[in-house]
């Protein structure tokens, strides 16, 4: 098979023909040409090498940390509306975004940003259309990997080939109108690339991407099959005409019907008059039988000649699309890098774009030689010179509210052209103005550490991020939201230390957090690094912190680029009185409207005006004047003095501790005398209860053994009176034998616990809480839950288990248990009293208080409701309050939940009558409620 006129021979016998089927790839990796000459930064987050890799890996995670505190993701998402392939809009909302890694590549990102400004002011009337370069990049591994492509994905490769000869031809044509220096970074952007021309005009030759369909010049081979199929359809299509008339003619179908079964054309004829296609075959039958569909014997060869001819055209079609993806195999490499540099001009034109929307100016990238030359030149040489800058992410929300600028994206912006006057014209409603307030950043060649200090919310954080984010914006080659033109030098590395570094998971407190941190920083900081510390050496004591930061700061000063510290320790800013390599700069705070202006003073030292702002914020006047006399007093003149009042007041303090220590000694000592004694007893209770058991086990024993000897001895004397008695004593032999065995179990029978008579049983009423006898329990005890005057019912407790038996089924318990019961009571409630006996003398101030005791919870004092329903739960709470002795309290356990239990619980302790007061949780024991019972 050959292309035909001027194409290739469409031959590749190591092209496999695969199965057709659809593919979704979303990868967006491009690797550029191992053989050409290209430039490619890398993401934010990548690194130098180092034959450190253990340093190389930690210097990548603290930089990728560093991009988070500063933000760095947010300002890339600004980047997002400006860009228009999909491939650089993935890259800006991820922050992978290309950044310079060494100052040469820095430099060549922002010269590609200025020729595409200069490119954007040349377009004007016809914008550069990258909107139409797609990602093909899924495409080309599908094609690589040996699966063949569908139509529509071919098409796609040739509309991305077409858009990118289209830039490339309109970036030439521009360059060639005006100056080729102001343009050329662009320019070389595409020069070595293979736009695939040839690759695009096969495709275009072969297929009709509008339609989707293969052209019949596709080959040679394919016009012929599709002219010889045409000719056969033709014929075919007039046979089966004529038949269908003359099937209808003969009343064979209401109309002439043409339709095709089975791939193959046929007619359809009634069933009655299928006679009327002798030798037809029938293909299909309608649902209800009454239509067969059937195919006429002269129709039979042309039929087959359709299907050959079909399956010819699709093989045909396959061995098209098999070789067009063979050659867009082949060239797998070269349409990857061009679309690498086509993603390099959209973000260069993006860049160019939010250059115009916050009216960015380009920044100068200065090397270390430079300084050199600068500070010979000049007594005040700098090495940061920045005037007006904003922070960006500030000024990027502030310019959201201009709404057109986002729906123009690179329209023109004149209306920012002069900074301060565009920011100055939004006003909020209370007529103050919300725009975003510029600084100036100035730091002399050879300072190595800036100390700024200042007033709280005096924006001394936010000043040092805009630092941050301006370093890695001039690194990235985006331009700078300031006046003039800034200088600031290319910094290898952006280190932050900035907000809490807190970790529960690590087990890091704030200080702890902080100072592993700022370890790690000083191991991977270079003499090319830019290292920001947010309140250094702060959360410890003050002297160790201020002595700990002037460590780091003389350990920074040899190490790195530049070091810039917020503090408020005032011996910080002295150490410029030392060394030169140091700085100091202050924020500006107005005493007039007690309000701070934002500024930065350099050169100057600023108090903290913590007294000020919290006057201004409304503090009462008396403890800002005794705040004014401990300032005094931390005057070094008054050292000495301050020394002794706190020797003095921690001398109270720890006379205060150590008598509130021997109060609770003595009460822990009284409490666990209550527990022994408490606990003693229950030991004893559980011993005499087995004694008593065993006492009555042997107690029945002994009576059962006498009672069967008695039995035996009547049984006996029966007998041998039966031997010699007449047949007319029996029946008297026989009742007095009777009587006699229930005289013997009368006298044996258990006393008045088991001797209630029906009679006395169905005369019983159990009530709510009593303890009852329970039949069908094996005689167990078991609690009363529910008792009703109008059901012959009651609702029991066992243990967990609650059943509702017969009142027949019930025996109330003997009086003498409990007697034994409300003595035992009555003995633990004295014992109780004996011991809450130590409290009488504190309570007796009280006049008739009544004296609960300890508040110790154990199991028999604690009714948990958890769990429970609320009627249940009700229940549960009445039936404990009602067990409950005189003048003891009540541990109820409610939980916390959604609340129900515990208002109910509440409720019912407000109005029962025994209830004398209760206390809610408190914050050492939330979800539990204590009562006191009268």
């Amino acid at each position: 098979m050959q292309l035909a006129t001027h194409f290739l021979t469409l031959h590749n016998p190591q092209f496999p023909l695969l199965s057709h089927r659809h593919r979704h790839c979303h990868c967006h990796c491009h690797c550029s040409l191992s053989s050409r000459p290209c430039f490619k930064p890398k993401p934010i987050n990548s690194v130098a090498n180092s034959p450190d890799s253990r340093s190389s890996e930690l210097a990548a995670v603290l930089q990728s940390e560093t991009l988070k505190i500063l933000e760095w993701p947010s300002l890339c998402n600004y980047l997002s509306p400006f860009t228009s392939t999909s491939m650089a809009l993935s890259l800006t909302k991820t922050a992978a975004i290309p950044v310079g890694q060494s100052p040469e590549e820095s430099q060549k990102l922002l010269d590609q940003t200025t020729a595409a400004l200069h490119a954007m002011e040349a377009l004007k009337s016809e914008p550069l259309n990258l909107s139409a370069i797609e990602d093909v990049s899924g495409i080309l591994h599908s094609a690589a990997s040996g699966q063949l492509l569908t139509v529509r994905e071919l098409c796609r490769v040739r509309r991305m080939l077409g858009a990118s000869r289209a830039v490339s031809e309109k970036l030439a044509e521009v360059a060639q109108e005006g100056s080729l220096e102001r343009y050329s970074p662009l320019v070389e952007i595409l020069q070595g690339c293979d736009l695939q021309m040839e690759l695009e005009q096969k495709i275009g030759f072969c297929i009709d991407c509008n339609l989707s369909t293969i052209l019949d010049r596709a080959s040679e081979e394919l016009e012929l099959i599709r002219a010889e199929r045409k000719r056969n359809m033709e014929n075919l299509d007039s046979l089966l005409k004529e038949v269908s008339v003359s099937v209808f003619q003969a009343g064979g179908t209401d109309s002439p019907l043409i339709t095709k079964r089975r791939s193959r054309m046929c007619v359809g004829v009634r069933a009655s008059h299928k006679y009327l296609l002798p030798d037809g075959v029938v293909l299909d039958v309608s649902s209800s039988g009454a239509t067969y569909f059937m195919e006429p014997k002269e129709a039979v060869e042309l039929n087959n000649m359709e299907v050959k001819l079909s399956d010819s055209a699709k093989a045909e079609e396959m061995a098209i699309l098999s070789l067009l993806t063979s050659e867009i195999a082949e060239s797998e490499t070269e349409i990857k890098y061009l679309l690498d540099r086509l993603l390099e001009i959209d973000l260069a034109f993006a860049r160019a774009a939010y250059a115009q929307w916050v009216s960015g100016v380009c920044p100068i990238l200065s090397s270390k030689e430079s300084e050199v030359l600068i500070s010979n030149g000049a007594d005040n040489a700098l090495s940061i010179d920045i005037d007006g800058i904003w922070h960006p992410l500030l000024l990027g929300s502030y310019l959201r509210n201009f709404t057109e600028f986002i729906a123009s994206k690179c329209a023109d912006l004149s209306v920012l052209d002069e900074k301060s006057g565009g920011t100055a014209a939004v006003k909020s409603s209370k007529g103050v103005s919300i725009s975003p307030v510029p600084i100036d950043i100035k730091v002399q060649c050879g300072t190595r550490v800036v100390v700024i200090s200042g007033p709280n919310t005096g924006g001394k954080t936010a000043s040092m991020k805009t630092l941050g984010l301006a370093s890695i914006m001039s690194k990235a080659g985006m331009y700078l939201p300031a006046k003039k033109q800034p200088r600031l030098p290319w910094f290898d590395l952006v280190l932050a230390d900035i907000g809490d570094s807190q970790s529960l998971e690590q087990s890091l407190s704030t200080f702890s957090g902080h100072v592993s941190r700022i370890c790690e920083i000083l191991e991977v900081a270079s003499e090319e690094s830019l290292v920001l510390i947010d309140e250094i050496g702060s959360g410890t004591d003050p002297s160790e912190g201020v002595a700990l930061s002037t460590s780091i700061l003389q350990y920074l000063k040899d190490r790195v680029n530049l070091a810039v510290v917020t503090t408020h320790y005032a011996d910080l800013s002295r150490l410029k009185d030392k060394e030169s390599q140091y700085e100091n700069a202050a924020m500006e705070f107005s005493l007039e409207t007690l309000q701070p202006t934002y500024q930065i003073l350099w050169g100057s030292t600023g108090d903290s005006y913590a007294l000020t702002i919290a006057k201004s914020i409304g503090f009462d006047r008396n403890v800002i004047e005794r705040a004014k006399m401990w300032v005094e007093g931390l005057k070094p003149e008054k050292q000495q003095e301050r020394k002794g009042v706190l020797y003095q007041s921690l001398m109270e303090e720890r006379n205060r501790l150590e008598a509130q220590f021997r109060t609770a000694e003595s009460l822990l000592e009284e409490i666990m005398g209550l527990y022994h004694e408490v606990r003693g007893e229950a030991d004893n209770l559980e011993e005499r209860e087995i004694a008593l058991m065993a006492k009555e086990t042997q107690k029945v024993q002994q009576e059962l053994k006498v009672a069967k000897s008695q039995i035996d001895n009547v049984v006996q004397e029966f007998e041998n009176q039966l031997r010699t008695a007449n047949s007319d004593e029996f029946n008297s032999l026989i009742r007095k034998s009777e009587s006699a065995i229930n005289s013997i179990v009368k006298a044996h029978r258990p006393g008045d616990s088991f001797s209630f008579t029906e009679t006395d049983t169905s005369s019983y009423e159990p009530k709510s809480g009593e303890q009852v006898h329970v039949k069908g329990l094996g005689n167990k005890l078991a609690t009363v839950v529910e008792a009703t005057e109008d059901d012959d019912t009651i609702l029991v407790q066992y243990g967990k288990i609650r059943v509702r038996v017969e009142k027949s089924n019930i025996r109330p318990i003997s009086s003498s248990k409990r007697k034994d019961t409300i003595s035992s009571r009555r003995s633990l409630k004295i014992q109780g009293e004996k011991n809450r006996g130590l409290q009488g003398n504190s309570d007796a101030t009280n006049g008739d208080a009544i004296a609960y005791g300890p508040l110790i919870q154990t199991s028999k004092n604690t009714v948990d409701l958890r769990g429970m329903r609320v009627e249940e739960a009700a229940h549960h709470l009445d039936m404990a309050i009602s067990e409950r002795g005189s003048n003891s309290v009540l541990f109820v356990v409610h939980g916390m939940g959604t609340g129900v239990v515990k208002e109910r619980a509440l409720e019912i302790l407000r109005d029962h009558p025994r209830v004398l007061k209760y206390e809610q949780e408190n914050p050492m024991n939330y979800g539990c409620t204590v009562a006191y019972i009268k």
